[in-house]
C-alpha cells in the first residue's frame, strides 16, 4: 500500500469508522471502549440485516491489531481477523488480513474451517481494497 506503516494505522485503529472504509457497511460505532486501552475495546457493525459485534483482543499500534467477531451463525464458535502492518520502504506498508476460525474439534469440522477461510479469502481482499481506497481518497 502506498503509504506509511502510520497513515494505515490511523484509518484502522479508528476502531468505529469502519463504515469510512469498507464498502457494504450500513453503520458502524463504537459500543464500548476499555479503561486499560484499546484491548477490550468493542464496535457494533450493521451489514443489511446482519448485526456484528467485533471486539479487540490485540492492539500493537503502529504493528497489529485483531479483533473476534460475534454475531455469526452459532455453529461459528470463534471467528478472528487479525491485521499486520510492516514498512515496506519509504512511504510504503504491506498489510495483511489473516482469518482464523474455530469450529469445534473433529476432522470435518477442520475441514470445514479450511473451506470457510477460502472463503473469508475473498472478503480479506474486499477489505483491503477499501483500507487502499481510503487512503487514496482521503491524501489525493
Amino acid at each position: 500500500m502506498r503509504a506509511d506503516p502510520q497513515t494505515v494505522w490511523d484509518v484502522l485503529a479508528d476502531f468505529g469508522s469502519i463504515r469510512d472504509w469498507l464498502p457494504g457497511i450500513d453503520h458502524s460505532c463504537l459500543l464500548s471502549t476499555s479503561a486499560d486501552g484499546m484491548v477490550g475495546t468493542t464496535r457494533r457493525v450493521q451489514m443489511g440485516r446482519m448485526t456484528l459485534v467485533e471486539t479487540i483482543t490485540e492492539f500493537d499500534a503502529p504493528a497489529a491489531l485483531a479483533y473476534d467477531i460475534a454475531g455469526l451463525p452459532r455453529w461459528l464458535r470463534r471467528f478472528n481477523n487479525r491485521w499486520t502492518l510492516q514498512p515496506a520502504g519509504p512511504g510504503a506498508t504491506t498489510v495483511t488480513v489473516t482469518s482464523t476460525v474455530d469450529l469445534g474439534p473433529g476432522r470435518v469440522r477442520t475441514l470445514a474451517a479450511r473451506l470457510l477461510c477460502l472463503g473469508m479469502a475473498r472478503s480479506s481482499d474486499t477489505m483491503l481494497a477499501g483500507l487502499a481506497a481510503r487512503w487514496e481518497t482521503a491524501h489525493v
